[in-house]
This record gives structure tokens, C-alpha cells and sequence, in this order.
């Protein structure tokens, strides 16, 4: 950057838009702030939405990442449901989705994500729905509450959490997953296991390595799936949560470079020296994916990579610059459970089970070196396994296995 920075527009106002517009202030900027977002709420938290929001424990006030106050207090223009319609670099502006114009000094792009669409007919009946926003979570707390039977297209984290909270309720679910386990890309087959005999024991139901070829009606309403196999299934309720796409169309169009996200380096700088970005939209250099099938280059879905590259590019902005290096990781609450994963495997690491007690952490290697552990109901492992992976700490396989070995003691000391 060749002087300071004076205006600053970051565009996209979920959790690491959001992160970022605030550490700027926190670190220091001085200068013009503007969070574009196209929801017409206030920056709020997703992850609660299809959790403690959809089951009635906290309402949309206790969502909010910031009351409206703080950004007044903070000199933060919020320009809610507004959509950025095209980057304009040559001038340094944006062109809005009501006709205006925004300069920027420096732009970070925090785009976030949407949902995957289902592909098949029906797909557009009332009563398929998915879960991504307020709007979306409001939907489907209305719909659930005078209704029997519920498919859900996807055994993901999102369409887990939602299975579990119905279930509790004492509804029907069955779950349709073209894979033939649980959370098949993110976890070991040890973790599917144990959740989905979780989900089963809470009445759930699944139909593994079965595709959706369609979604049947009457009357212009949902009334049924029809799976792969020939076999329908009734429903009063279908949401789908078949997993994500990067929204880098905004990039694209921008002559940035884009690869199943918008491609930045080690310090969140895209090909543009003038333009960042951050969070959900963004691949990225990781040390914790050397070794996996997609390269060292990697996209992550998670609050965790969303606040810490907030931050980070903050700490850049404003003078103080360092490579992202923050350790992955994630959670799931499902029911009663939870799931926490620190690291990213690979699907070919090895799996190293450590039980004691209730809960069971499966420690997975990549040639020989941690590469993630996935901890159930053991919140002490998972914060040991996140020390351990960031001081890269040598723990063997024999070690992981042995439940007197201390594991705090090794990430501590």
C-alpha cells in the first residue's frame, strides 16, 4: 500500500464482515468504514439458527453480534439490504443494487456463501425449504410447529442439527444422504458412527447411498421425496442442506482470481493489491492442509477461520502485518452432543480412538503427524489437540491411543 489508507468498504456483513469492521476499529482506523450487507437485519450469528434459535432457547435480539448502538459508537456505516452489484478497480468504486455509487481506498470482500440448490423437479413446492438465514430459520419454526413427517435432504452438520432438534420434538425424521455414512467429508468413518447411532437412538431415521431424483406435490405443496432407489417418502416438510458454493460470481466478474472461492495469499491479499478478502468465500495457504488431496490451498466454513481473518486482516490494514496461521476449528452441537473438530484431515488419515468416560475423541495422522482430532463430549481434548496442533507438538499414535497419557501436559508444556 502506498499511504494510508482513508476509506475502507467491506463488503458482506455476516460474521467475518463484521469481525473485520470492528478489529479495524479496535486496531486503530481512523478513517471511513462502510459494511454493506444485503440482509435487511443487523449482523447476526448464523451457526444458533438452525440450534438454540430453531428449538425457541434464545430469540433474534440474542442473535445479534452488536446491538445497533455500537455502530454509531464506532463510526461503522452499516448499509443493510444493500447488494453490491459490481466492482468497478480502475476507479476504486462500487455500483449498489439501488442505483448509488461507493468509493473505497481498500475493499475486503467477506461474501460469505449460499446454499446448494437441489437439482431435481419439485424442487420448488411449498414446503421445500433450506436453512441459511433469519428468514430462513423463522420459516421453518413457523413450519414445525403444526406438522407430522420431515425428510432431510443431507446428513451435513446443518442438516444434522436441524434432524435433532424435530426429533426432540417428538416429530418423524428421516434422513436421505447420497453417502453411505454421516458427515462423510468432514469427519472419520469412528465419528459418523457414533453420531449416527446417536441420532437413531433420538428416533431419527436414515437412508444412505440414495439420491433424490425427485420432489412430489399436490395441490402445489410438498407431499413426498422420491428416492433413487424407487421408494417415496411422505412429507409434510423437506429441507435440503446438500452443503455450499462460494459466492466469488462479485470477484469473477472483477477479473480477480477464483477457484471454488476467490484465491488470496498467506496474507487474505487477493490479485489486487487494493482489494482483501476473508471468511466463508475464500481460499486460502494452510500449513494444516500440506498433505491433502487439494494441495495446501484450502476453503473453510467456520466461525473460528471467519473471526480470525477478520482479525488478521485488520492487524494488516493498520500497519501491522502477519501471516494467517490460525489453527482450523469447528464445532457441532447435535442434541445433547458435541462434536469439536481441531485441525483438517485428510480422507486417508489414519484414526486413533481415545475413549474415557462418556466421550471419544478419534485422533486422526497423516504420515505419521497429527493432522486433526475430532473430540465427542470432550472439551478437554479438543483444547488440547488445538494447542498441540498450532506448537505442532510431537504425539504419536501409541500416545493418542492410551487414556492416562496426558495430554495437557503435553500441549502445556
Amino acid at each position: 500500500m502506498s499511504g494510508p489508507i482513508e476509506t475502507i468498504v467491506v463488503v458482506g456483513a455476516g460474521q467475518a464482515g463484521f469481525q473485520a469492521a470492528a478489529s479495524l476499529r479496535e486496531a486503530g482506523f481512523s478513517g471511513r468504514l462502510t459494511l454493506v450487507g444485503e440482509e435487511a437485519a443487523l449482523p447476526y450469528q448464523r451457526p444458533p439458527l438452525s440450534k438454540a434459535y430453531l428449538a425457541g432457547k434464545t430469540d433474534a435480539r440474542g442473535l445479534l453480534l452488536r446491538q445497533e448502538s455500537f455502530f454509531a459508537e464506532h463510526r461503522i456505516d452499516h448499509l443493510s439490504g444493500t447488494r453490491v452489484t459490481a466492482i468497478d478497480r480502475a476507479e476504486r468504486g462500487l455500483r449498489l443494487s439501488d442505483g448509488g455509487r461507493l468509493a473505497y481506498g481498500h475493499l475486503v470482500l467477506a461474501t460469505g456463501t449460499r446454499n446448494r440448490a437441489l437439482p431435481v423437479p419439485g424442487a420448488e413446492l411449498t414446503g421445500v425449504r433450506q436453512l441459511r438465514s433469519l428468514d430462513d430459520a423463522d420459516a421453518l419454526r413457523a413450519a414445525i410447529a403444526d406438522i407430522r413427517r420431515i425428510v432431510v435432504v443431507g446428513a451435513g452438520f446443518i442438516g444434522l442439527e436441524f434432524a435433532a432438534v424435530c426429533a426432540a420434538r417428538g416429530l418423524s425424521v428421516t434422513v436421505i444422504e447420497a453417502a453411505e455414512r454421516v458427515m462423510a467429508r468432514a469427519v472419520s468413518p469412528e465419528t459418523s458412527e457414533v453420531f449416527r447411532a446417536f441420532h437413531e437412538e433420538a428416533g431419527v431415521t436414515f437412508l444412505f447411498g440414495a439420491g433424490v431424483t425427485a420432489i412430489e406435490g399436490e395441490g402445489g405443496r410438498v407431499a413426498a421425496v422420491r428416492a433413487a432407489d424407487g421408494q417415496s417418502l411422505a412429507a409434510d416438510l423437506v429441507v435440503v442442506g446438500i452443503g455450499v458454493v462460494p459466492n466469488q460470481e462479485l470477484a469473477a466478474e472483477a477479473g480477480l482470481t477464483v477457484r471454488d472461492g476467490i484465491e488470496v495469499d498467506a496474507f487474505l491479499a487477493t490479485s489486487d493489491p487494493a482489494i482483501s478478502a476473508i471468511g466463508d468465500c475464500v481460499r486460502f495457504p494452510s500449513r494444516f492442509a500440506a498433505g491433502m488431496p487439494g494441495g495446501d490451498r484450502v476453503r473453510i466454513e467456520s466461525v473460528q477461520n471467519a473471526v480470525d481473518q477478520g482479525r488478521c486482516l485488520a492487524a494488516r490494514l493498520t500497519g501491522r502485518p502477519a501471516a494467517y496461521d490460525a489453527v482450523p476449528w469447528f464445532w457441532s452441537d447435535q442434541g445433547p452432543h458435541k462434536l469439536q473438530i481441531a485441525g483438517l484431515a485428510a480422507p486417508t488419515d489414519a484414526s486413533v480412538l481415545r475413549r474415557a468416560g462418556a466421550g471419544v475423541s478419534v485422533f486422526r495422522f497423516r504420515d505419521g503427524a497429527l493432522s486433526a482430532v475430532e473430540s465427542v463430549d470432550r472439551p478437554a481434548d479438543h483444547m488440547a489437540a488445538r494447542r498441540l496442533l498450532a506448537a505442532s507438538k510431537v504425539l504419536t499414535p501409541e500416545q493418542a491411543a492410551d487414556p492416562s497419557f496426558d495430554l495437557k501436559a503435553l500441549a502445556t508444556g
